[in-house]
Order: C-alpha cells, then sequence, then structure tokens
C-alpha cells in the first residue's frame, strides 16, 4: 500500500498496482463456512428465515391415541386443545409454542 493512503499502490507504478490488489490476482479466496455442505445441527439451530434453504420450524404428525389406539392428524404447533374423535381423551394442549402431548401419546411426522 502506499504510505498514508487506502490506494492499492502510487499512481505513477502500475505493475505495483497490479502486484499489490489482491482482488486482482487469480488467488482462490476461502471461505470461513462451506456453503455447500452446512452442519446440520447448525442450520436446524437458526432461525428459519436466516437458513440457507428457508424451511418452516412447524409439521403435521400423526398422533396415536393411549387409551382406543386411533391416530388423528394434529399440527405441531396446535394453539387449540386436540381431543380424540373416538374417546374424547386430550391428546394435546397448546404452550407457546409447540404443542405438549399427552403422556402415553406417540407420534410420527407426516412426509409428504
Amino acid at each position: 500500500l502506499a504510505q498514508g493512503s487506502n490506494r492499492c499502490a502510487s499512481r505513477s507504478d502500475p505493475v505495483a498496482i497490479v502486484a499489490s490488489c489482491s482482488f486482482l490476482t487469480n488467488q482462490p479466496t476461502t471461505m470461513d463456512i462451506d456453503l455447500l455442505h452446512p452442519d446440520p445441527r447448525e442450520e436446524k439451530a437458526k432461525h428459519k428465515l436466516k437458513r440457507i434453504v428457508q424451511s418452516p420450524n412447524s409439521f403435521f404428525m400423526d398422533v396415536k391415541c393411549p387409551g382406543c389406539l386411533q391416530i388423528t392428524t394434529v399440527f405441531s404447533h396446535a394453539q387449540t386443545v386436540v381431543l380424540c374423535g373416538n374417546c374424547n381423551q386430550m391428546i394435546c394442549q397448546p404452550t407457546g409454542g409447540l404443542a405438549r402431548l399427552t403422556e402415553g401419546c406417540s407420534f410420527r411426522r407426516k412426509t409428504e
């Protein structure tokens, strides 16, 4: 760098300008993170809009009632109490985020 300035080199020496400017050289620059192969745990911890590929945190799930073994589809972030359609037992209750399943209920994530 030229003395006392933020420019690459003095204007009088064009060879020094090309040699000292890193953006003009053909050296590859390396990144701190691998954008092609991100760590799945780090991606899951990020906000849903800050991920490399945006994806929601919510999902639908099949919940099996512990009393009558009937399967009911429930949204993961349900905001109302969900009752079994067969025996009227409470399957899940809402919280601030994810719905809390009743003890004894088993679930599986629904796929598309």
